[in-house]
């Protein structure tokens, strides 16, 4: 997917409300090129603080304007046709006194007549000293991906069938999944031999520490994911707070009816995956990460649970795509911090921008070519992609930060495509079933860790003789929506595909750490899973070349060409993905910390609700006891599994709270007038 680009004024100067027009410092603005992509009539405009304090105070923040409140912007407004200012990201009464710190809540959509170009508009805030940053509203565009293959009802009878190894799922399409356990078997014919053993995400031993947890949530922006799959529905995110009405923000996050997640193209809580033009894409990604495992249908997925209760981390829904609509950056940014807003430690991202080193003469014009670039010309993006880092999980939780996994993309250029090259995400390269990079897959600069992808280019001369049809063969098999396949499974292939095994896996280690009850840093996780130690390596299969048939799925085995292998040395990230190391590494003794009950801040005549199970070690089959110094500032009783604390008054005590295998914590109690913000 590419995104276009621009660099816009950055005013670097500290601003008063009185002055209103100044010449600024700032970078010159670049205006768009031709074939560069963007919402005609709106931009993102960044105030500083005091104006967004000023805006605030008009009303603007909780409804749509046709003003500001600020003359010199209604000046500039009045001047450009503006008939809409509204704020990028909704309040969320919860996390309002973070987003003000990080400087989102100063972030502005302004739409105006489109009589006027987005450069005289974007020179005519730029020059206003109440204004930092100006960013366009540029158009997010799909990853250059081939349609899904679809598995026919027929050929999912034929291939419930197993290879020479046990399955640790009962799930009916296992043996199909090199990707997940390969035996070596699959790919050989003759003297052809593309597929090895243990070219896969080695997942199998780590499944005896964990097959994922429910307290662990990976927000996948992407297509809408179909919620009724029967292989996926168990591990779709639910709001509780929500109850599915689509009119009703019953929550106060700012987005009504969430109860899945959110669309927000359509901005509303309706998740759509059935539009003629959609893909399938989301839900084939969903499936990879979270497919319900050992339910006796369909396929099994690296993060999905074993059956039991509990067990399987849990997808949310953050659908930036649907169907051939245009998106653009405003849906993917307030993505992003609805994700970490509401409980998402993982960032699953199968999009970004073409490479900086792509061919222009097949991808058109490159993407950012430097981290210095990409800050330069989308501020915004960046902003709210360091929200999430930053914010996502809890001190007190099993991680404290986000992790951020992106496809490297899809050009076979040698350089990772932004925002996933940058230095504090995770980026993905594509591999085969033979550890060698997929034809088409982006290496080199920005590359983090590689991944099976799928390659049907390389493996054409496997096609099923019966349905002489090339391109199901060699790539990822997962969940899709049943209007796309009428079995609900198939095939498709990218860095898209490789992306959410990175996802899944970093939700596995996440997920053995909450059994542990260990605490990270994200930092941490980052630096663990992409560790040369931690992953399979594959460096020694980066020589000679490899015979593909480019297209093959669209016009059959044509000529055949040839990628030399020896350019991808030390250019697939650290090596292949391996979850069996990575969770070894999570358990190591010289990693992470005991958790430890929080410390809690309550409001006067308010209750705040804690399960203390998640703070000991086989915590659900312990009881627990709770001393509290001073009961006249707070109480506390039984809730279910939950413990219930309410404060009475303002003041503060100290409390200990003792399992029944005699492991005693101490913590802090706060009472205070008010929790909300101002």
């Amino acid at each position: 997917m590419r995104y276009s680009k621009i660099i816009v004024a950055v005013l670097c100067a500290s601003m008063t409300l009185a002055s209103c027009v100044k010449e600024p410092m700032r970078e010159e603005i670049t205006t768009p090129s031709d074939g560069e992509s963007y919402a005609a009539g709106e931009i993102f405009v960044k105030f500083t603080p005091e104006v967004a304090s000023v805006i605030e105070e008009s009303g603007v923040v909780r409804s749509n304007s046709t003003r500001s409140g600020v003359n010199s912007v209604d000046e500039v407004l009045d001047l450009v046709g503006g008939f809409e200012i509204s704020r990028v990201f909704p309040v969320d009464p919860r996390h309002e006194e973070r987003t003000v710190r990080d400087g989102l809540n100063c972030w502005y959509i302004v739409r105006y007549s489109n009589d006027y170009t987005v450069e005289e508009v974007s020179r005519r805030f730029a020059q206003l000293g109440e204004v930092q940053k100006v960013d366009l509203n540029r158009t997010v565009k799909r990853a250059n991906t081939r349609k899904a293959i679809p598995l026919s009802k027929a050929e999912y009878e034929r291939m419930q069938t197993t290879r020479a190894l046990q399955q640790p799922f009962n799930d009916a399409l296992y043996a199909k999944q090199w990707n997940l356990e390969n035996d070596g078997s699959l790919f050989t014919k003759d003297d052809m031999i593309k597929s090895l053993v243990g070219a896969d995400v080695q997942v199998v031993e780590a499944w005896k520490k964990s097959t994922g947890d429910k307290s662990v949530v990976v927000a996948v922006l992407d297509e809408g994911i179909y919620v009724k799959h029967p292989d996926l529905e168990a591990n779709i995110w639910v709001n509780d707070d929500e109850d599915g009405s689509l009119n009703e923000d019953k929550d106060n996050n700012g987005y009504k009816g969430d109860r899945n997640g959110y669309n927000f193209v359509h901005d509303m809580g309706k998740i759509t995956w059935n539009d003629y033009y959609d893909s399938g894409h989301g839900t084939h990604v969903a499936g990879t990460i979270a497919a319900v495992n050992n339910n006796s249908i369909g396929v099994s997925s690296i993060a999905g649970g074993d059956g039991s209760a509990g067990s399987g981390v849990k997808v949310m829904v953050c659908q930036i795509f649907s169907g051939n609509i245009s998106t653009g950056l405003y849906n993917v940014v307030r993505a992003m911090k609805y994700a970490a807003d509401n409980g998402a430690v993982v960032l699953q991202c199968s999009w970004g921008y073409v490479s900086g080193a792509a061919n222009e003469y097949d991808w058109g014009e490159a993407g950012f070519a430097s981290e210095e670039e990409w800050i330069a010309g989308s501020p915004i993006e960046k902003e709210a992609l360091d929200y999430f880092i930053n914010n996502a999980g809890s001190p007190n939780g099993v991680v404290e930060g986000g992790i951020a996994v992106f496809a490297a993309g899809n050009e076979c250029a040698a350089m990772a495509g932004y925002p996933g090259a940058a230095e504090y995400c995770v980026s993905v390269a594509a591999t085969s079933a033979d550890f060698t990079p997929a034809t088409y897959t982006n290496y080199g600069p920005g590359t983090t860790i590689s991944a099976p992808g799928g390659d049907q280019d390389y493996y054409y001369n496997y096609h099923n003789p019966e349905t002489k049809a090339y391109g199901d063969v060699g790539c990822i098999l997962s969940t899709l929506p049943e209007h796309i396949s009428e079995s609900g499974y198939g095939y498709m292939e990218g860095t898209s595909m490789a992306c959410p095994h990175v996802s899944a896996v970093v939700a596995l280690g996440l997920s053995y750490a909450t059994k542990l009850r260990k605490h990270f840093k994200a930092k941490e996780i980052r630096e663990m899973l992409q560790a040369a130690q931690n992953t399979t390596p594959i460096d020694s299969y980066m020589k000679g070349y490899k015979i593909y048939s480019r297209y093959v799925a669209d016009m059959g085995p044509i000529q055949p060409m040839q990628l030399p292998l020896a350019p991808f040395k030390g250019e697939m990230g650290s090596g292949q993905v391996n979850a069996t190391k990575f969770l070894a590494a999570i358990g190591g003794e010289d990693v992470g910390v005991a958790m430890h009950f929080p410390n809690i801040t309550i409001k006067v005549g308010g209750s705040v609700a804690v399960a203390p199970a998640a703070y000991f070690v086989g915590g659900e089959s312990l009881t627990y006891k709770v001393a509290i110094a001073d009961t006249s500032v707070v109480t506390c009783e039984e809730s279910g599994d939950k413990l219930l604390f309410k404060g009475l008054k303002s003041g503060a005590t100290t409390a200990t709270i003792e399992a029944s295998n005699g492991e005693k914590h101490s913590f802090n109690i706060t009472v205070r007038k008010s929790d909300g913000w101002l």
